[in-house]
């Protein structure tokens, strides 16, 4: 008789699809990278250049060329087919992946089923998975063919060509190539520098000229994908970025950092294979791709939820524990919701570094090698003094971080504000409207007020005519922020942004020829203080 619990759990992943599928078209920019897609492949069949392309959103297309040919059919149908199969596959592919990890959480088959079911319907509920189908991006198949040839899944004689053929749509994959040498894995690993040369070399002979502006150049142009300060990315380098690492000192930081993490991973997870989880491993190694890439956006983060899922079926109170809370830390962002209660720096730059920090630290601690295979004896023993354990260490792990004054430049709730938030009374608050910012003016370059809230402080003023610029630096040795000045009534300029804390930071007007004529320090630490106990 089938399991009800499975027949509830499918319907639910009908239902969350049918859901997902109507807010994702409702949007304006509904699947917006597939359109980057179809609009560069478009182009390129016009006789224009693939890397040339630039979407209404000022996206461009930014993957390999062979990435173009693989993407080639999309564009045989009109663009709104387009758009619903690749929702479905979408779909198809989230079971897929769910298919394997399933195997690897439970080894009995009359479970298999439920847990199958269960790891569907809680992908398509993350973060990672909703942005795949808001944004129509191609992170799912990419992980769905990395797992399979990780895991070994796929026939012997084939092993490593779909990691091969995924490295040449998306480089990331090419980590495993290092894992299968790791593992002992010769043959697989020379069939996927095979497929991927192989790709390439086909993208070479029907696409020369696109080849050539990308591996001479445009593969290393990381400002082509966007901000990557931005809290969306969420790899060691968009933590580093926002840290505020020095631009001269960051990319020897970075690389020694990414290769201790990597170094890590890779024997974590020789060891779990040895030990007979090939998916334990090959999940641990997607993770690493994720901490070692330049750029993590939100679709890129599947593999921490797979793995938080794999901990949550490891047996010990703190490998559960710690996998309920990547799996939170997935579905949620910690640092928009908890931001109210984060009342201190360092606590929200946690928050909101915490899909970064997670998955590194899985990435060094990997899921207990052979202590996953623990005893039922050792999963019952002393629960209260696991619980204890756990509490413990996150209420030091909070504490830690709420006695950290922020880094250099780090300032994770910077935020400047434009022309279409003048009308919001909670970020313009001096002056509203044309004469009361008139009267508002002193003769200053600047002239601002203040308002402090629990995590944020917020700044709002006029400028005078002569100041061309406005920078503002959040501790000594940080990068600028160029703060817009708003034309938002005649005559008079405009600005407003906010900040974690005005402790350290500096305001600076400058002239047109670029020399700064104002600086202002001391009024923003005495709001600070003032307002701030």
């Amino acid at each position: 008789m089938r399991d009800r619990r499975v027949v509830l759990l499918w319907a639910g992943f009908a239902v969350t699809a049918l859901v997902s599928t109507l807010l994702v078209l409702r949007r304006e920019d509904r699947l917006s990278d597939l359109h980057i897609y179809y609009g560069a492949l478009a182009d390129l069949r016009a006789g224009r250049p693939l890397y040339g392309y630039v979407a209404e959103n000022g996206g461009p297309f930014t993957y390999p060329p062979f990435a173009a040919l693989a993407l080639w059919p999309i564009t045989v149908v009109p663009e709104g087919v387009a758009q619903a199969v690749w929702l479905l596959a979408t779909y198809a592919a989230v079971v897929a992946v769910a298919v394997p990890v399933g195997a690897a959480l439970t080894a009995g088959r009359s479970r298999r089923a439920l847990v199958v079911a269960a790891v569907a319907l809680g992908l398509l509920l993350s973060a990672p998975v909703q942005s795949n189908l808001r944004f129509g991006q191609v992170s799912i198949f990419i992980v769905l063919a990395a797992l399979l040839d990780g895991m070994g899944v796929v026939p012997a004689r084939l092993r490593g060509i779909l990691v091969g053929v995924a490295a040449a749509i998306k480089l990331t994959p090419l980590l495993f190539v290092v894992y299968f040498l790791a593992t002992g894995r010769w043959r697989d690993a020379v069939r996927a520098v095979a497929a991927f040369v192989a790709c390439a070399g086909v993208a070479a002979v029907v696409l020369p000229g696109e080849s050539w502006t990308y591996w001479a150049g445009t593969m290393l142009e990381t400002s082509r994908i966007g901000n990557l300060a931005s809290l969306g990315n969420q790899s060691v380098h968009g933590m580093l970025l926002r840290v505020g690492v020095d631009e001269a000192a960051l990319p020897l930081v970075w690389a020694a950092l990414v290769a201790a993490i990597c170094a890590v991973a890779l024997l974590r997870a020789r060891h779990l294979a040895a030990h007979g989880r090939p998916g334990h491993a090959a999940v641990l190694v997607g993770c690493a791709t994720v901490a070692a890439s330049p750029v993590s956006w939100t679709h890129h983060q599947i593999w921490p939820v797979l793995a938080a899922m794999l901990l949550i079926g490891l047996s010990g109170v703190a490998r559960r524990v710690a996998g309920v809370a990547l799996l939170v830390t997935m579905v949620v962002s910690l640092g928009a919701v908890l931001s109210p209660i984060s009342t201190r720096p360092g606590v929200q730059f946690l928050f909101e570094n915490a899909r970064t920090l997670g998955v590194c630290l899985l990435c060094l601690a990997g899921f207990g090698g052979v202590a996953v295979a623990a005893t039922r004896t050792a999963r019952t023993a002393a629960p209260r003094r696991a619980w204890l354990r756990v509490g413990v260490a996150a209420a030091a792990t909070l504490a830690f971080f709420a006695v950290q004054p922020l880094p250099a430049g780090a300032d994770p709730t910077f935020k400047a504000y434009g022309l279409d938030d003048v009308v919001n009374p909670r970020y313009f608050f001096v002056c509203r409207g044309p004469a009361e910012c008139a009267a508002f003016g002193t003769g200053a370059p600047v002239t601002f007020g203040t308002r402090v809230e629990k995590t944020k402080v917020r700044v709002n003023g006029v400028v005078a005519p002569r100041v061309a610029r406005l920078a503002y630096y959040s501790a000594p040795g940080g990068a600028p922020r160029e703060i817009p000045l708003l034309a938002a009534y005649p005559g008079t300029r405009t600005f407003s942004f906010r900040s974690a804390t005005m402790a350290h930071g500096r305001l600076v007007a400058y002239a047109a020829d670029g020399q700064p004529i104002a600086t202002y320090d001391e009024e923003l630490a005495a709001a600070f203080r003032v307002d701030r106990p």
